[in-house]
């Protein structure tokens, strides 16, 4: 009997500062938390569905005592940790090349610190990316980036933020989420190639092939809250697609995928928020299911682990548009 095939789904831990800090929310200085509500309830879901998954930590979060818990609580469950930046800002492709490698040193650091492995994961806030930070990852012995989203609905989605953001420095938010050119960025795992010979996997986080539409959890909900017929048959459809097209689903989730609105003050301009926490809960549950029907799910680093993955790109694509 042949194996199922493979997918993947991960948790960027984001916390309720680092969404204020990108909307440019001055409140956002005060670094306020829901790492101790999400948390618990994130580690209750997968528990309850057996499943393991990989987590992007912030380092600003992870040097802070409820951050270091988190963690230290993240890979005692036998999650992996992956770094997620130290300041999350989306921006990070405007960063120096020294800029870059202290991101990337005080993250692993302090995830070291706090009780996980070092890392060999990385995906970009706002899956933000450059040939400099590819280059870096490899010289750090990374085994992995998970920083592209293949579509077009970026500069959508920039508009949409920035329309309901307060008016303050643009931060680099003429630059969020990419560009239009990114609907041709592959949807399969590949490699990236630099100059020197070096190389990095690159997983895509999965979006709906052919049309190239989200399917992460934010979508999803967005979805779920205008219709929940209409969100089961859309990822339904999704599923189907990956099945058809060979491509192996990876599935971005976020804290506020389980969170209320309640439990994250503020934020109440982040779509799917008017839902109730509970309510969430029961709808990624039904995802994590509909998801374990057709594929084997893991984390992103033992995906890559268990995948030949033989499609290159060099790294001087990033120039292009990714």
């Amino acid at each position: 009997m042949n194996a199922r095939p493979l997918a993947s789904v991960s948790i960027d831990l984001d916390n309720l500062w680092s969404y204020l800090k990108t909307h440019g929310d001055a409140g956002w200085h005060r670094r306020p938390s829901f790492l101790s509500s999400a948390v618990p309830r994130l580690l209750e879901v997968f528990g309850e569905h057996s499943l393991t998954t990989t987590v992007f930590a912030v380092g600003a979060d992870v040097v802070r005592e409820d951050g270091a818990k988190a963690v230290n609580e993240i890979a005692a469950a036998g999650h992996e940790v992956g770094n997620h930046s130290f300041g999350h800002e989306p921006w990070l492709h405007r960063y120096t090349r020294a800029h870059l490698e202290e991101e990337l040193r005080l993250t692993d650091d302090a995830i070291v610190a706090a009780g996980a492995p070092l890392p060999l994961g990385f995906r970009g806030p706002g899956f933000s990316l450059s040939a400099d930070l590819v280059e870096i990852l490899c010289e750090r012995g990374y085994a992995y980036d998970a920083s592209t989203l293949p579509t077009w609905v970026g500069p959508l989605a920039r508009a949409y933020h920035n329309r309901t953001a307060p008016r303050t420095d643009d931060h680099g938010r003429d630059e969020l989420f990419g560009g239009f050119a990114r609907v041709f960025a592959p949807v399969h795992p590949y490699r990236w190639r630099t100059a020197d010979g070096s190389a990095l996997v690159e997983l895509p986080v999965t979006t709906m092939p052919l049309l190239r539409t989200p399917i992460h959890g934010s979508y999803l909900l967005q979805l779920h809250e205008m219709s929940p017929k209409l969100a089961r048959a859309y990822f339904r459809t999704a599923l189907r697609l990956c099945l058809a097209r060979g491509v192996a689903p990876s599935l971005l989730l976020h804290p506020t995928d389980v969170l209320g609105g309640a439990e994250a003050p503020g934020m109440e301009f982040f779509p799917g928020m008017a839902t109730p926490g509970e309510r969430k809960v029961a709808w990624l549950g039904w995802v994590l299911r509909a998801l374990r029907e057709h594929f084997d799910v893991v984390g992103t680093g033992e995906y890559v682990h268990r995948t030949e993955i033989r499609r290159e790109r060099p790294v001087t694509r990033l120039t292009a548009g990714g």
